[in-house]
């Protein structure tokens, strides 16, 4: 059925559906390369697709989205097709490369993220249900959506209130670091090596642009440095085995010389931290815990909020390492 989808596409699109696909791993579509085309098939009740097809056509140019050939379906049911451009994606090729060209990748990783987040956004695009729950434009402060879905979270069965009492102190404490929320400039959002390609010598793309939108730049650094702690969670399963967190030990800190300016906000731990407590806050209202907490994932969403509010986060880690 999953092949029978991107024949459609194809056919809706005018081009030929008897092209031979190659199925290609994706955690959030499914995805095939359709000869010189990339066809991506949503299968979700979400517009991401479509608001990353109304955006592609706005993006510089050098930020490496693909060219999009044709867009179709309804939301739930939805695709896209792209032009294909050469590379593989850069988290399955990683442990095969050496420590100039691992350096070289975040170099261009951070020229092409300097050049997105200098981009204006139009006021046109879409909207967008923010993987983090804070709002700029919001009357009573960024961080009060964040806080109302705390309150909502502390009522969930098998929830420790004390500890989402702890949550909602430091969301408070932090939340003079992030006022204004700036969201002139625009952000990836979704900036792990999953969405990357690499031909060998030069990052050749930027993909999947559907959590983009206007946000501070340092926003980046919640997936990217949960991608850069643990990398094996962000990849297709049919490679996940050869993930090592070891390999991505020195990304943060070679990224960190690449692009200063994104790690230079004199209160940035406070800032990661708030932006982690209202990612995993979405995240576990959406998967709320169905037995004790024990019991679940060290990785779910109830876990790594513990984490953060205990100082034993991935932030703390990287803090603590950057102290030394």
């Amino acid at each position: 059925m999953a092949a029978a989808r991107a024949r459609h596409a194809l056919a809706k699109a005018g081009l030929d559906p008897d092209v031979e696909l190659t199925p290609m791993s994706s955690v959030t579509n499914e995805v095939w390369v359709a000869g010189d085309y990339v066809v991506r098939v949503n299968r979700h009740p979400v517009a991401r697709l479509w608001r990353e097809a109304t955006l592609a056509s706005l993006l510089p140019a050098d930020v490496g989205c693909p060219e999009v050939i044709s867009y179709g379906g309804i939301i739930g049911a939805d695709w896209m097709i792209t032009r294909r451009i050469e590379g593989e994606i850069l988290a399955r090729c990683w442990h095969t490369m050496n420590v100039e060209q691992r350096r070289s990748a975040v170099a261009q990783i951070a020229d092409r993220l300097r050049l997105l987040h200098g981009w204006v956004c139009p006021e046109t695009l879409p909207e967008l249900d923010s993987p983090q729950l804070l709002q700029g434009d919001c009357d009573r402060g960024a961080t009060e959506p964040l806080l109302d879905a705390l309150d909502l979270v502390q009522d969930l069965e098998h929830v420790d209130p004390v500890m989402v009492v702890a949550a909602k102190a430091i969301v408070r404490e932090a939340a003079p670091a992030l006022e204004p929320l700036d969201t002139r400039t625009f952000v990836h959002g979704d900036l792990h090596f999953e969405n990357l390609l690499w031909d060998g010598e030069r990052i050749t793309a930027l993909l999947d642009f559907e959590w983009s939108r206007p946000a501070p730049p340092d926003l980046e650094l919640d997936v990217f440095l949960r991608f850069c702690a643990y990398p094996f969670l962000h990849v297709a399963a049919d490679y996940e085995h050869l993930v090592k967190t070891s390999d991505y030990a020195d990304v943060p800190w070679w990224m960190a010389e690449e692009y200063g300016e994104l790690f230079a906000h004199e209160h940035q731990l406070e800032r990661v931290r708030t932006y982690s407590i209202a990612y995993d806050v979405r995240d576990l209202l959406l998967h709320p815990p169905d037995r004790p907490v024990d019991q679940l994932s060290q990785f779910h969403p109830y876990h790594r909020l513990a984490e953060l509010v205990a100082g034993t986060s991935h932030l703390d880690r990287f803090a603590a390492t950057a102290a030394a």
